[in-house]
C-alpha cells in the first residue's frame, strides 16, 4: 500500500514539495546502504500534535552517524527544530517521522569518506506497524533462520540503512511462512530482537528483555517500557533469553516506535495465549503517556504548536 502523502519534506535545510523530494541514481547510499536513520512518532493530544521523545531520537541519530563516521552537516538543535517544523507545516495531528542522514551523489566506490552528506526529514500518517488486531490480540511470531548481526561484522548499536537488509530477509521469511513477525537470534544463539522491535518475556511476574550484548538495539520505546514497569512496581531485568524461554513464557510483548507495544500470541506455533495482565498494564500506560494523558510522562512529549 503506498504511503499517504503530505505537502512537504525537509531536505538539507529547505522544505520541498513531496513529489520533488528526489535523489540522483548515483547517490552513494542507494548503492552501498551508507546512511543512518531514526523512526519517531507524533501523537494527537489535547494540545495538538506532540512528538514522542524527540530529543532521544535525534541524539541516537547522531550516535549512529558517529559509529559510521558520518559527519552530520547540521547541529542537534537544528535537526530538532527541523523535525518540529516539518510536522507543523504538514498540519498532521499524528504521524510517523523519518529523519535520514545519507551519503549523496558525487563519489562512488567503497571508500565513503569523500562523499557529501545529505539530511532529510519526512513525515506521513501511518497506523500501527503490526496492525490494530495485533495491538489488541497479539501477533504470531517465528524464530528466523537469519541471525542478528555479530557486533564485529555490523554494529547493531547503529540504525544503519544497509544493515536492515538483515531484518528485511527475516521479515519476508516470516510473512511467507504465515506469521506476523520474526524473532532473530544472536550468533551465540540467544534471543536478540525482532526485525524492528525489542522483545520482552514475562515469567513469574518479572519482565526480561535481551541485552545489547545479544545484538539488541538500545530501544527508546524499550527504555520507556522500563520506566513504566518501574512505576508499576513490576520487576524488570536485562538478561539473556533462550529460544525455549519464549515457548514457556507466561506473557510476551514487543516494543518499537513503529510497532508501539504489541502482545505476542504465539512463537513457533507454541501458544502463549491472550495478552496477559502485565502486558496490558504496560500497553495502557504507554498509550496514555504518548497521548499526553498521564502527567508523569509529560517530559517525553515535544508539543508542535505553542
Amino acid at each position: 500500500m503506498p504511503l499517504e502523502t503530505v505537502e512537504k519534506i525537509w531536505m538539507d535545510g529547505e522544505l520541498v514539495d513531496w513529489a520533488d523530494a528526489k535523489v540522483h541514481v548515483l547517490t552513494h547510499a542507494l548503492h552501498y546502504g551508507s546512511g543512518v536513520f531514526e523512526g519517531i512518532r507524533a501523537y494527537a493530544t489535547d494540545r495538538g500534535p506532540a512528538i514522542f521523545r524527540l530529543d532521544d531520537h535525534i541524539r541516537r541519530l547522531f550516535d549512529s552517524a558517529k559509529i559510521y563516521m558520518i559527519e552530520v552537516p547540521f547541529t542537534y538543535d537544528e535537526l530538532v527544530a527541523a523535525t518540529i517544523e516539518t510536522v507543523r507545516v504538514n498540519e498532521v495531528e499524528s504521524c510517523y517521522i523519518r529523519p535520514l542522514v545519507y551519503l549523496g551523489y558525487g563519489e562512488m566506490g567503497l571508500n565513503p569518506l569523500p562523499c557529501p552528506v545529505n539530511v532529510s526529514i519526512a513525515v506521513w500518517p501511518w497506523g500501527s506497524y503490526l496492525g490494530d488486531d495485533g495491538i489488541r490480540n497479539g501477533v504470531r511470531m517465528k524464530v528466523s533462520s537469519w541471525k542478528r548481526h555479530d557486533p564485529n561484522i555490523m554494529p547493531p548499536a547503529a540504525k544503519g540503512t544497509g544493515m536492515y537488509v538483515n531484518s528485511s530477509m527475516a521479515k519476508v521469511e516470516a510473512i511467507k511462512s504465515g506469521y506476523d513477525e520474526a524473532i532473530m537470534l544472536s550468533p551465540q544463539g540467544f534471543v536478540s530482537e525482532c526485525t524492528g522491535e525489542n522483545i520482552f518475556v514475562v515469567k513469574d511476574g518479572r519482565i526480561v528483555t535481551p541485552p545489547t550484548s545479544a545484538g539488541a538495539l538500545e530501544g527508546i520505546t524499550q527504555s520507556s517500557v522500563r520506566r513504566i514497569a518501574e512505576d508499576l512496581d513490576i520487576p524488570y531485568e536485562v538478561g539473556n533469553i533462550l529460544r525455549s524461554d519464549l515457548y514457556t513464557a507466561d506473557e510476551g510483548f514487543l516494543s518499537g516506535t513503529a510497532a508501539e507495544v504489541v502482545p505476542i500470541r504465539s512463537v513457533d506455533d507454541r501458544e502463549i495465549g491472550e495478552p496477559g495482565p502485565i502486558t496490558r498494564q504496560i500497553q495502557e500506560r504507554y498509550f496514555a503517556a504518548v497521548k499526553g494523558e498521564d502527567e508523569r510522562y509529560k517530559d517525553w512529549l515535544t508539543h508542535v504548536r505553542d
